[in-house]
């Protein structure tokens, strides 16, 4: 124990992480078992030992930050990765025969957790926080801000591909009078989202997107694009373009990585996003090829982190009428999830993207919208 110790303190010095420290971004240990577990599996064993209460940290956000900028994944990574990563390569993601199942995983957990969380329009993705100072306000700017990038107009038929609990569709309709279909893999979703939508001119249907049909006149896909697949990146691309009508326009806003992957973190893939990825730029564009012409591409990455740390503060004060049906267990594993991707956003390990496409280009060219 003593030795894995020592070389977990050193793995750690870069980073100005101390084992046991008084900084409130050092880790506090609970059970000497931490050590090797976390020397023996990496990130999955720090993950799963933080739930079981073998360590803890103040600022856990600020713990990430400092891990992923000190660059440690990369001097940390060896020949156990290997069978993870090869399993990666081999699985197919993304394919149609699990297309429901990160609906079922993630997203039907319960309405009751989500509704805690999130903003009045249980808006779950990266807010817009330009102009705002609260997470409500931070959404409906975002919302606002995908509106005008597709220029919205009354009447405009929208299809929105991974609608979550229908927040843009309403958004949409109350604000734009728009018509617009939403089609997601989650049932607790599509249910929700019809008592919250009702007498709007809005339709949702519980779909996997590829048997989605009929012509539109915008498309916008918001935090949906990271459940695809990589190899399933061309179909979800000809999907759209079979989808948008002539001269319009589709917003695809995505969680982006500066390095192409075939996996993702392994304790995020086994507790919280299963079959999921993070997508680089140049993992995207070859499926744009020939489909899509990029009319803009807007990195809204700094704006993640306030806007997970706003859903943590929410979690955290409403978990008492949440506590009875999850446990404890979960409080640790929802805290470690939202906290640690605060700390990547804020170390720019990962990014937001909002990319603007239209079918052929548009004459003129696009002014950007922000």
């Amino acid at each position: 124990m003593s030795n894995n110790r020592a070389v977990l303190q050193e793995l750690l010095a870069p980073a100005g992480i101390r084992l046991g420290g008084d900084a409130p971004w050092d880790p506090r240990i609970h059970d000497v078992r931490f050590y090797d577990r976390v020397l023996a599996h990496g990130s999955l064993g720090l993950g799963e030992s933080y739930m079981d209460g073998w360590w803890d940290c103040e600022e856990l956000e600020t713990f990430f930050f400092r891990v992923l900028s000190s660059g440690l994944p990369d001097r940390a990574r060896s020949w156990r990765d290997l069978p993870r990563i090869l399993r990666a390569r081999l699985t197919n993601r993304g394919r149609r025969s699990k297309a429901f199942l990160i609906g079922e995983h993630h997203y039907d957990l319960g309405n009751d957790l989500y509704e805690t969380m999130l903003d009045r329009r249980m808006v779950y993705s990266c807010g817009y926080w330009k102009n705002a100072r609260l997470l409500g306000e931070a959404q409906e700017a975002k919302l606002d801000l995908v509106c005008r990038k597709i220029g919205l107009k009354a009447g405009m038929r929208v299809l929105d591909i991974g609608c979550g609990w229908g927040s843009l569709a309403a958004f949409a309709a109350e604000h734009y009078g728009a018509h617009v279909v939403g089609v997601t893999v989650s049932k607790e979703q599509v249910e929700l989202a019809r008592r919250r939508t009702a007498g709007l001119p809005v339709e949702f249907a519980l779909q996997d997107y590829r048997d989605v049909k009929g012509t539109f006149d915008a498309i916008v896909s918001i935090g949906m694009f990271e459940h695809v697949g990589r190899r399933h990146y061309r179909t979800f691309f000809d999907v759209a373009r079979r989808c948008l009508a002539p001269g319009g326009l589709f917003l695809l806003h995505t969680i982006g990585s500066r390095r192409s992957s075939d996996s993702g973190d392994p304790w995020i893939e086994k507790y919280i996003f299963p079959n999921s990825l993070i997508p680089s730029m140049a993992q995207i564009t070859p499926g744009l090829e020939d489909r899509f012409v990029i009319e803009d591409w807007q990195n809204i990455g700094p704006h993640y982190e306030p806007t997970l740390m706003a859903w943590f503060a929410n979690f955290q004060a409403g978990w008492s009428r949440l506590e009875e049906r999850y446990g404890t267990r979960f409080f640790r594993m929802w805290s470690y999830y939202l906290r640690s991707c605060a700390g990547s956003f804020r170390a720019r390990y990962n990014d937001v993207w909002q990319i603007v496409l239209s079918r052929e280009g548009l004459a003129g060219g696009y002014e950007p919208v922000r």
